[in-house]
Parts: structure tokens; sequence; C-alpha cells
């Protein structure tokens, strides 16, 4: 979404529009949802997080000045969620993989290639769940949802400098926890 169409959208929302409101959620919905599960195993418990970043995002749309791009604003929410939620405290990821009706990703008879997928991105998941949050929402941002250094720099709120230095120890870590893994099951 260009910046126009940006501060489109937040000032019909501002001005009390439901519907601009519900395309903003629909339009950000897969960002909220993404990041919050990188942090939290239990789907429901995902799901009540980012009903709460939507209704700060509804109660401070307000504040919203524009001088960072509106996702750049919505993961700072979430991060904060996130923070409020669990402070300090280790978190899973789950290792259920599930498409959107609720089923299984994993479907008996595929192909050798699809279940090789599969495990590797289990142990991913399991070795980035091994992070300590901020690394791990730093790597959910960047990796997952393609969220330039700069615009991390704004959501954590810390120098640029700082995220390429954190986002560099979290994937040494995730190598070293994959390569333990690896040699424990060798």
């Amino acid at each position: 979404m260009d910046h126009a169409s940006e501060r489109a959208l937040v000032d019909r929302c501002r001005s009390g529009d439901d519907e601009a409101f519900a395309e903003l959620v629909d339009q950000y919905k897969n960002l909220v949802f993404g990041v919050i599960s990188q942090v939290v195993a239990d789907r429901s418990r995902v799901e009540d997080l980012a009903q709460d970043v939507f209704l700060k995002i509804h109660r401070s749309l307000s504040s919203f000045r524009g001088e960072s791009k509106l996702s750049t604003w919505i993961y700072r929410i979430v991060r904060n969620v996130c923070y409020e939620a669990h402070p300090g405290r280790a978190h899973t990821i789950s290792l259920d993989t599930r498409d959107a009706d609720g089923r299984s990703a994993w479907q008996p008879g595929a192909t050798d290639r699809a279940f090789s997928d599969f495990e590797l991105r289990d142990e991913l998941e399991k070795a980035i769940a091994e992070l300590p949050d901020q690394w791990r929402l730093l790597i959910s941002a960047h990796y997952f949802a393609g969220q330039p250094y700069q615009e991390l720099a704004e959501i954590f709120e810390i120098p640029i400098g700082t995220v390429k230095t954190q986002l560099h120890r979290a994937k040494r870590k995730l190598r070293e926890v994959i390569l333990k893994r690896l040699r424990a099951e060798g």
C-alpha cells in the first residue's frame, strides 16, 4: 500500500468509517497474526493477542502521525502487545502446521520432498522457539515478513546497527541450535 493510500485509509478510519477499519484489519491481519504466531504457541492466544492489537490500533489511530509507514507503526504495537503478554518468559512455537481449515498441512501419501520440507520447517520452528523474544520478533519481521533494516529500527526503536547485530546474533544462535540438534540425532 503506498503512502497516499495509507493516509486516506487512516483518515477514513479516524472519521469513524467502520468499513475503512475493516479494510485496515483485512490489509494487515496476516502481518499481525504472522508475527504473533512466531512468539505464541497457542492458536487461541494468538487470536486474543491479535484482537488486542487491533483494539489498540483502533484506539490509537488518532496518534498515528504518518512519519513512518503504517505497517511499521502496527509492528511496533504488535511488539508491545507481545512483550506485555509475556514479560520475561520463555515461549514456544506451535509445531503443528495447519492449513486454513485447521487440517494438518502434512497429508498421508505426500511426496518425500514435501515431508522433507515439513521436517526442515519443524526443525527451524523448534530452533526459533529457543531464541529470546526480541530476536524471534526480529527474525519473523525481517525474514518471514520482509521488513527492511530501517523499518525494524523504527519498530524496535533501536539504531539500525543494533538491528543488524541482533539479526546476526540470532542467525548465529539458530545455526548453533540446529547443528546441536543434528549432532544429537547423528
